[in-house]
């Protein structure tokens, strides 16, 4: 096994003790690490595969920026594809930098901030399949200016008290969750 899936192992470990609710998604995390076969960060695992996403947040932890997903039409977190890469904290920063142009992102820690495991409908070529999506903190310089890239429709500074009361379950868990740590 890998350094880094033995961090990673730690890792999943250590977010299934800070939150207990979420044990459950944990442990299905861990499973699809340990099972073998096909290597679960690479998009060829079809039946499900890891992805790095970011809680990209401002300097000041007030607001999250968010993406309108253009496959997905629906906002969400920044994030994506690990492709063979197993240090998913370094995939969030990297899908954050290339999803929002910011300079000067900082990963604020290599532990996981949360966990979801979400259905992607089949598209094209591409059979429906599991994202075992893996999120980090990452917070933005004082300049803000992003870039919009050709996987959004658009993207957005959000508050974080307004995302609290977003209709999406994860992105409301997210928000609650970086108010309760005092952001």
């Amino acid at each position: 096994m890998l350094a880094a899936d033995r961090q990673l192992r730690q890792a999943f470990t250590d977010y299934s003790r800070v939150h207990r609710e979420h044990d459950a998604v944990a442990r299905e995390f861990l499973t699809l690490l340990e099972e073998g076969g096909v290597d679960p960060f690479t998009r060829e695992r079809l039946a499900g595969h890891f992805t790095g996403s970011a809680w990209l947040v401002s300097a000041d932890g007030e607001r999250a920026l968010l993406t309108h997903h253009r496959k997905l039409q629906r906002w969400l977190q920044l994030g994506g594809h690990a492709d063979g890469d197993h240090d998913l904290a370094a995939v969030a920063l990297r899908e954050a930098e290339e999803e929002s142009g910011l300079q000067g992102l900082v990963l604020a820690s290599t532990a996981i901030f949360d966990l979801d495991k979400h259905w992607i409908p089949e598209r094209k070529d591409v059979p429906g399949h599991w994202h075992y999506d893996v999120r980090y903190v990452v917070v933005a310089a004082a300049d803000e200016r992003f870039v919009v890239s050709e996987e959004s429709l658009e993207l957005a500074w959000r508050s974080v008290a307004e995302i609290a009361g977003d209709s999406d379950e994860s992105l409301r868990r997210m928000a609650m969750r970086w108010m309760q740590r005092g952001g």
